[in-house]
């Protein structure tokens, strides 16, 4: 029997604060984890992994977990597996993805056929870019639709593609953020949005829950957002929070996101790379400062990389206004860069498996926002894992 959300909440509650001095710590910052010493053997026997056991568990973190000796797997398998959504209609027909991603498409076409939308109710786009979405929707229920998108020539390029495919799409230009955005909202509007990111996204809860009808929301990014700090949504949420000792940062936010669809092979090798070099340069810094302390190097793009290591470790000193001595042995510092990334890879089986369990935490705190305004919201999966694992959908209904 499923759980009911409010009490899946507080177990997932419960358990992220009860180990959360074992998921938030970072393993490429620190040469001993913290936790090591309280879960004795758990980092030896992640460190002796084969890179197939590390992929498999990557890929699916809670089957029979090399953990479970040591880490709730089971009881968090079970928490975070929710329903798929049944889809109300067919998919829109792959033709109308025309001037999108593949992947994209098939993400906007499991959203549209689980998107249920009443005769007669207004259709609003949240955070729309260039309409995509809208413009699907428009097509699949026959009515006119509005997208909200801050810049004018997303707006622009938008409007010439509903415009060429004859859908009845308007887009109008709004930053959300501002109070005007009521302006588009009233209680019959349907308003939905996937992948609108942090801050965005929660601003649609808060103006829904007090002007519009329904939702269908998949949510994104959550660590995408102004405060330092993440306050829950839900008052339940705040309050079981600081009952349970549960705190977190904007950077914890980001472990919900961190799971990809595999990327193709040449990008793997190029993040791989970077990885490695950055390792690399956090020994080197080390004893160039005498300080053994993790020293955070601005991110760069793959194709902004310098092409050599040394051209790296020059480039991330100049960005700390470190000094670095006329000769280094540059082969050295980057093979130990890249065994630690060994060891770092398999460390960080620990984080991924409270990946999942922080994000449907996340997506039930917006549930029971929506509740308390009076919604009644479902909360499952729109797609499989594979097209991608931001696959939670909410469902509310006023």
């Amino acid at each position: 029997m499923s759980l009911p959300p409010i009490e899946r909440f507080a177990r997932l509650t419960a358990l992220l604060a009860e180990w959360q001095a074992v998921w938030r710590p970072l393993p490429f910052q620190h040469r001993h984890l913290p936790w090591e010493a309280h879960l004795p053997g758990l980092a030896e026997a992640l460190l002796a992994l084969d890179e197939e056991a590390v992929a498999r568990w990557q890929d699916a973190p809670f089957a029979a977990s090399p953990l479970a000796a040591w880490l709730p797997v089971d009881e968090l398998a079970t928490l975070v597996n929710l329903p798929a959504l049944p889809a109300d209609r067919d998919e829109p027909p792959g033709a109308w993805g025309e001037h999108i991603g593949g992947r994209k498409w098939q993400q906007i076409a499991a959203f549209v056929a689980r998107t249920r939308v009443h005769p007669g109710e207004p259709l609003v786009e949240w955070c729309a870019g260039k309409g995509h979405l809208a413009r699907t929707l428009a097509r699949v229920h026959d009515r006119a639709t509005i997208g909200l998108e801050w810049q004018a020539s997303l707006c622009q390029a938008g409007a010439g593609l509903a415009e060429r495919q004859g859908a009845a799409v308007t887009l109008a230009q709004q930053d959300v953020m501002v109070d005007e955005a009521t302006h588009w909202l009233d209680d019959e509007t349907h308003v939905a949005a996937l992948h609108a990111c942090g801050d965005l996204h929660a601003r649609l809860i808060e103006l829904a829950a007090e002007h519009a009808g329904a939702v269908t929301l998949a949510p994104c990014c959550y660590h995408r957002t102004a405060a330092q700090r993440y306050r829950p949504l839900s008052q339940h949420g705040r309050r079981l929070a600081a009952e349970q000792g549960l705190t977190l940062a904007r950077d914890d936010l980001a472990l919900a996101v961190q799971e990809t669809v595999t990327a193709p092979r040449g990008d793997r090798r190029r993040r791989e790379q970077a990885n490695a070099w950055r390792l690399g340069f956090d020994r080197l810094q080390r004893e160039v400062r005498g300080v053994d302390a993790y020293l955070p190097v601005p991110s760069l793009a793959y194709g902004r990389l310098p092409e050599t290591f040394a051209g790296f470790c020059r480039w991330a000193a100049a960005q700390k206004g470190l000094d670095l001595p006329a000769h280094l042995d540059w082969s050295a510092f980057e093979r130990a860069g890249r065994r630690r990334l060994v060891e770092v890879t398999r460390l960080e089986l620990v984080r991924h498996l409270f990946r999942r369990p922080l994000e449907v935490w996340l997506a039930l705190d917006r549930l029971l926002r929506l509740e308390e305004a009076g919604f009644s919201v479902e909360l499952g999966t729109f797609c499989a894992r594979e097209l991608t694992p931001r696959n939670l959908l909410l469902r509310a209904r006023s």
